[in-house]
């Protein structure tokens, strides 16, 4: 989808975007407040103007992409069946001009034309144990913070809530950073040192088959740190350097890769309230997890502004990946019912337990392969209800034939969320610029790999032309 770039817009063209943004997500709230699962039980298709209903009724998962969305099918042909009102086209495209671009700058071939589980630019001591997904997140974000930190002149980078240590062991043994480790799960942690043990001697035995790979220096392991961030106060341990600078103070970066919740808000703060710490590059996720107050809004400019409120479900949303449903909706797979087939059990919960809205039901393997009455029996006794009562069958059959106006539904809501996790993470540029600091958003992982591709970075000093740097793809 095309978007708007945060680097081509100045504070106050910041400013005004937010005061567009909480604008259209005010005025379309009830479709972002809206749960799928009610879909039947809250008659949302009912909630639709008559003429955007006429509009996407009937639409096939195809054409909700290709129309919609503005995501057709490798060749597709994109044609209006018929004339859509003004008002639901004029949503698209406003959707599609306030919302961050997620494209990435950077064009290349992608890393994993050879095979679909290794990326061509790792090299297999690094793929080990790693998913294609993370191999991706680890690299990009990795050299990024390599090029940052050669800008910034730090001494130390500090990866905070680092998991197993995917990205930790990147940057210190594969692009020679200095790095410190912090994660709260002490069985992360020692997974992670495992591993750093394992990568080592792997590196060694390849040093030994190809002297020409061996490094000058000695490979140094991440030191890991196990530390809950509390998300309220400053964290010493996270300050502390690793060992004394020749000259000078201890000049940090922080980072975190899809840093959960309060734990990106957290980051914010340490750079803005911490003179060790002189640059940021933050990839947040989970805004669902956002403390309110607190997590949002930080900047002063946001939180003035009428329609502000992102409540949880908003904030749920957010999170969705739309390239991903996008081509789910381009296949036109029987997975689409999932949807359409927990909104009817929903129906049959209410009527048998009207106090139960909205419980639970852990994932029932091959949705598509099951006839509707045997996902609600199904259904029912995950929630702890009799999976023998009684069905009205018709009722059922009746639900499942809505099934294009319920994905329809879905598309439009995916449509929208891409505008709140744009006021989110805007919200975090207008804040740190309050506080005086350089701040840019950068589409960073290809969106149909990893759907929170947009890294937030912040310096303290203005960095100018130079900035552009960040932006490029490694040869």
């Amino acid at each position: 989808m095309p978007g708007v770039s945060a680097r081509g817009l100045s504070h106050e063209e910041r400013r005004q975007l937010a005061v567009h943004l909480t604008r259209v997500v005010a005025q379309y709230r009830s479709i972002l407040d809206a749960y799928i699962i009610e879909f039947f039980t809250d008659n949302l298709w009912g909630t639709l103007p008559c003429s955007w209903q006429e509009a996407l009724d009937g639409l096939s998962p195809p054409q909700l992409a290709a129309l919609l969305l503005g995501m057709p099918g490798s060749g597709e042909e994109v044609r209006y069946r018929s004339v859509w009102p003004l008002t639901l086209l004029a949503l698209k495209s406003t959707a599609c001009a306030l919302a961050f671009t997620r494209t990435p700058g950077f064009q290349t071939p992608s890393e994993f034309l050879e095979n679909p589980s290794q990326s061509s630019r790792l090299t297999a001591p690094f793929r080990k144990h790693v998913r294609p997904k993370k191999q991706h997140e680890i690299r990009r974000l990795g050299e990024l913070v390599k090029k940052l930190s050669d800008l910034t002149g730090c001494t130390q980078v500090v990866d905070v809530g680092s998991g197993q240590g995917h990205l930790s062991r990147f940057m210190s043994l594969g692009l020679g950073l200095m790095v410190k480790s912090i994660e709260g799960d002490q069985r992360l942690v020692e997974r992670a040192q495992r591993l750093d043990q394992e990568l080592l001697q792997a590196l060694e035995k390849e040093e030994k088959r190809n002297p020409q790979v061996a490094q000058p220096c000695p490979r140094r392991s991440p030191h890991h740190v196990v530390r809950w961030v509390d998300t309220t106060a400053l964290c010493e341990e996270l300050l502390l350097p690793l060992e004394k600078p020749h000259q000078g103070g201890a000049r940090l970066l922080l980072t975190g890769l899809h840093a959960c919740g309060d734990l990106s808000v957290a980051l914010l703060r340490h750079f803005c309230y911490c003179p060790e710490v002189v640059a940021l590059a933050s990839v947040g996720c989970c805004y669902m997890k956002l403390s309110d107050p607190g997590g949002y809004p930080l900047s002063q400019w946001v939180a003035g502004l009428p329609g502000c409120e992102l409540p949880y479900r908003l904030r749920e949303g957010a999170c969705h990946a739309l390239e991903e449903y996008a081509e789910r909706l381009q296949k036109a797979g029987p997975s689409l019912r999932t949807h359409c087939y927990r909104a009817a059990l929903e129906t049959v919960i209410r009527h048998a337990r009207p106090e139960l809205r909205r419980p639970g039901v852990q994932g029932i393997p091959r949705v598509h392969e099951l006839k509707i009455e045997e996902y609600v029996q199904r259904g029912l006794q995950r929630v702890g209800l009799d999976p023998q009562l009684p069905l009205n069958l018709a009722t059922l059959q009746a639900h499942q034939a809505q099934e294009h106006r319920v994905v329809a539904f879905f598309s439009l809501a995916l449509l929208l969320a891409p505008l709140v996790e744009t006021l989110i993470l805007l919200d975090r540029l207008l804040y740190l610029q309050e506080q005086g600091f350089h701040a840019e958003l950068l589409p960073i992982f290809s969106p149909e790999l990893s759907p929170r591709n947009l890294v937030l970075v912040a310096t303290k000093v203005p960095l100018g032309q130079a900035f552009s740097v960040l932006e490029t793809e490694d040869s």
